[in-house]
């Protein structure tokens, strides 16, 4: 965007901290890279303000490009229909069109007076991966021959701490462990392969049997869900990624028993979720079984999220089984709910709604307010 002519006031990169010490180690900076933004919305509105998630800063922007009267877009919105409903009236005060990516989204929003649209979810439009099962042994030293299963333990240090050692352990409980096959391991962007290999390093010097798989670590989540047999999928974004693949995976996170039960006792979906609590009370939180309105892939949280419950949920998904059929069937069905309207594309539909808020501002009177003590 800054090559094709865009003016960066802040450098997203640089107040990009996960954590909380990390957070609170840069919060005066981040706070000042804050406070320059504002300062710009009024010294120099823009015509158009695409705000995209991040709602902690982007909801509090959206208050000053209010009073500075420069129309809000907002695209991919936060879960305000999960927990921190509180914060609709923000959207309903301060955005002008909404722009979703899940089909559940806009009816919620637009029963509470809120003007949304659903775009289609942008991973739909993407080609599955057209390298071969032979290349993609040869270029990442897998065995063709083997079933290969890929983990994704999350994006953040701490996920993957919380979340891969068990998904490794799961190995040895799997009933099909006399079949040769190998572990594959997309290494996000926001991680090292040197840290990945530190925590596959840990577990094996903790490792208690053997032999163990070894685990292949490879750079592009979507090649290793395209050509995994199954995948252990730790929930969030990745959890749509396998969806729109359409390989059966199982549903994982692991965190501490504090913010579990604080969470369980915060969310809440709306009618638009037709979401059944299971045994024991716990709402599914994997993005497929909201789409689908029903749980078509296995959670295992926290205390549920053990090796011999994971080996015994992945186990039916790597044999040729009805439940393995029955779940491509149920993401193939549930796939289809994010697809955009046919001859559209979402980043277009968010360009033509952005064009349309442009030429309704520059044909209006706006009123703009220049604000004291910015």
């Amino acid at each position: 965007m800054e090559a094709a002519g865009q003016q960066r006031i802040v450098r997203a990169e640089d107040v990009a901290h996960m954590g909380i010490t990390e957070v609170l180690r840069h919060a005066l900076y981040i706070h000042s890279q804050y406070r320059t933004l504002v300062r710009a919305i009024y010294q120099s509105p823009p015509s158009l303000a695409i705000l995209i998630d991040f709602p902690d800063v982007n909801l509090r922007l959206a208050w000053h490009l209010r009073r500075r009267g420069v129309p809000v877009l907002y695209f991919v919105s936060p879960q305000l229909w999960a927990w921190k409903r509180r914060r609709l009236r923000w959207v309903q005060q301060r955005v002008d069109r909404m722009m979703v990516i899940f089909p559940f989204e806009a009816p919620f929003y637009r029963t509470r007076g809120v003007n949304a649209e659903f775009v289609g979810h942008p991973l739909t439009t993407l080609p599955l991966p057209t390298i071969s099962r032979e290349d993609y042994a040869t270029e990442h030293g897998l065995d063709p021959q083997c079933t290969w299963i890929a983990l994704l333990p999350g994006s953040r240090d701490k996920e993957v701490r919380a979340n891969l050692p068990t998904m490794i352990m799961a190995e040895e409980h799997l009933e099909l462990i006399w079949a040769p096959y190998q572990f594959i391991l997309p290494v996000a962007s926001t991680l090292s392969a040197d840290f990945i290999q530190g925590i596959v390093q840990e577990w094996k010097d903790s490792c208690k049997y053997g032999p163990f798989t070894t685990v292949h670590l490879v750079p592009d989540a979507r090649e290793a869900l395209h050509h995994a047999r199954a995948a252990i999928v730790a929930s969030g974004t990745a959890t749509v990624q396998a969806l729109t693949i359409g390989n059966p995976f199982v549903v994982v996170y692991r965190v501490s028993p504090l913010t579990f039960a604080i969470v369980k006792r915060l969310v809440r979906y709306p009618a638009e979720i037709p979401a059944q609590p299971d045994a024991d009370g716990n709402l599914p939180i994997a993005m497929p079984n909201l789409i689908a309105g029903r749980r078509i892939v296995p959670e295992l949280l926290n205390e549920h999220f053990t090796a011999a419950n994971l080996a015994a949920a992945l186990d039916p998904l790597l044999a040729d089984t009805p439940a393995r059929a029955e779940m491509i069937a149920d993401l193939a069905e549930t796939r289809a709910k994010l697809l955009p309207t046919p001859d559209s594309n979402p980043i277009h539909r968010v360009c033509d709604a952005a064009e349309d808020l442009l030429r309704s501002n520059a044909s209006a009177e706006v009123p703009r307010t220049l604000a004291a003590n910015v």
